[in-house]
């Protein structure tokens, strides 16, 4: 029996398909802000799609008018003191770290905006595709709060001098200069979005998870590296990748002009 009682909707969304995982910020009338709950599950799902042999590619998406408006500014100043704020930014950065660390791409799937942690969230994407209405930004400086965490993912993803231009004005950008910049891959007609991603989502989930879990760690480890270190790491990383069966497979499918079948060892 129905006691009028209203069920609270999960702040964060989850749906499998065809090795993809999409994962969707479910706080529409906040415009999809981090709070810490929604952090909180956002790292928690992510953890546990790291094991899931199942998910090859993960797709983290926005539901309603926004992809994210950034840190919830009203649950910080509910309780304005620095024990709030480090760990709101702590987990924050806990979560960006995550995304990049996890052995499995991630695309970012943007409509409407992307500001501050938004826009920090789509830099720490491996990949990310928008609809050309969306709008990125980095505005904190509006506020008297520069996007300081935002920055370090922002700053990683483009050019200098575009990451401070955002920094220092914070002017939105549409979704042509955002691609111009590097900020996102791929810009597409609003209505073409999900038929975007899902297509470059299944590319990706069609080649061997071991050799994309290299490469995508072997990316990010080599460039943080000097160079002659970068070759260094990216050939003992090549080497492991070569002795593994799948490159052996791959390899004598190419030879033989079949199709390779991925163990994913």
């Amino acid at each position: 029996m129905n006691d009028g009682a209203s069920v609270t909707p999960p702040i964060l969304l989850r749906r499998d398909a065809d090795g993809i995982a999409w994962l969707t910020l479910n706080r529409p009338a906040a415009r999809n802000a981090l709070s810490l709950g929604l952090m909180e599950a956002l790292d928690a799902e992510l953890v546990r799609i790291e094991t899931d042999p199942r998910v090859k590619v993960v797709v983290i998406g926005g539901a309603g008018p926004a992809f994210c408006a950034g840190h919830d500014l009203r649950e910080l100043r509910a309780t304005p003191t620095g024990a709030c704020y480090e760990a709101t930014f702590a987990l924050c950065s806990r979560l960006m770290l995550r995304v990049v660390r996890l052995p499995k791409p991630v695309i970012a799937r943007v409509h409407g905006v992307a500001t501050a942690a938004g826009c920090q969230l789509v830099a720490s994407c491996d990949l990310a595709v928008a609809a050309d209405t969306a709008r990125f930004a980095t505005p904190g400086v509006n506020i008297g709060l520069f996007c300081s965490t935002p920055m370090v993912a922002l700053s990683r993803a483009v050019g200098r001098k575009a990451a401070m231009e955002m920094l220092l004005t914070g002017d939105l950008i549409d979704a042509t200069r955002a691609r111009e910049i590097g900020l996102v891959n791929r810009v597409v007609p609003e209505a073409e979005l999900d038929a975007a991603v899902s297509a470059l989502a299944g590319q990706i989930a069609a080649k061997s998870p071991l050799t994309v879990a290299i490469g995508k760690a072997a990316f990010y480890r080599q460039a943080e590296m000097e160079l002659d270190a970068a070759y260094g790491y990216a050939a003992e990383a090549m080497t492991r990748n070569m002795l593994a069966r799948d490159a052996g497979e791959g390899i004598d499918a190419f030879l033989a002009k079949r199709a390779p079948v991925w163990s994913g060892t």
